[in-house]
């Protein structure tokens, strides 16, 4: 029997957006709901849509008020709703190479003192965690990654760095995550990646895509300096295992 599961709330975003919000919190079911409606968005287009936006808990949906009204738009949005099913069909995965601590992650001694355990410990909690792309935001290629082990889970820094590394892997709250571009941060500085998951005149422009699996390898330093030599030069340095 058909699991029977609650309908999203319809909420306007102004006067030509529609949040479809399938949770108040962050839940890995509803991001699963959300990325399977935008999926189907995508396959089946309703005309008047200009922009599908997935979050963690719903669904910013922009249209043209020209072509259809909210309550027309709406309806159809409930209707698929209902009709997308969440599926790990086709998911890609990706294996990400991280340098741990050192100069590439400033609060590997620290997270590990607060959890009283060992840095070792840490890496290797990280290392062994099945994470999925939860959504991509704040800034271009910034990969907020669900599925980090509760042992992990951390308060975000009382003061935040006013500037973080580009490649950045950082655990916040319930979540860890992959920053691409240098920018300001409260989260937790584990490590640092090569790999690009934004680069401009790259094709892909953004190598994750919402609901791709992740896993981490660890790299030593060195290794982290040839591969952050290679992903300018335009080389690939995530390994696609699955397609």
């Amino acid at each position: 029997m058909p699991e029977t599961l609650n309908p999203p709330r319809l909420l306007p975003s102004g006067d030509s957006a529609i949040t479809v919000e399938f949770s108040r919190t962050i839940d890995e079911a509803a991001n699963r709901r959300v990325l399977a409606l935008d999926r189907l968005i995508a396959a089946e287009p309703i005309a008047g849509i200009t922009e599908t936006v997935p979050t963690y808990r719903s669904l910013l949906v922009h249209y043209d008020p020209v072509q259809i009204d909210f309550d027309a738009l709406g309806e159809q949005l409930l209707a698929r709703a209902e009709q997308a099913l969440p599926t790990a069909a086709g998911t890609r995965r990706w294996r990400i190479p991280v340098a741990y601590g050192g100069e590439h992650g400033a609060d590997l001694e620290d997270v590990a003192k607060t959890l009283n355990t060992t840095p070792d410990d840490i890496v290797a909690r990280h290392v062994a965690g099945d994470y999925r792309v939860a959504m991509i935001g704040f800034t271009p290629g910034w990969s907020y990654l669900s599925g980090l082990e509760t042992f992990l889970h951390m308060p975000r820094r009382q003061n935040p760095r006013l500037l973080t590394p580009a490649g950045t892997v950082s655990i916040g709250g319930i979540q860890t995550g992959v920053q691409c571009l240098a920018g300001p941060s409260g989260w937790h500085l584990l490590g640092r990646t090569a790999v690009r998951t934004y680069q401009l005149h790259r094709d892909p422009i953004f190598l994750l895509e919402p609901g791709d699996a992740i896993t981490f390898t660890a790299v030593d330093a060195k290794t982290f300096a040839d591969q952050d030599r290679a992903a300018e030069a335009g080389a690939f340095i995530a390994e696609l295992v699955t397609p």
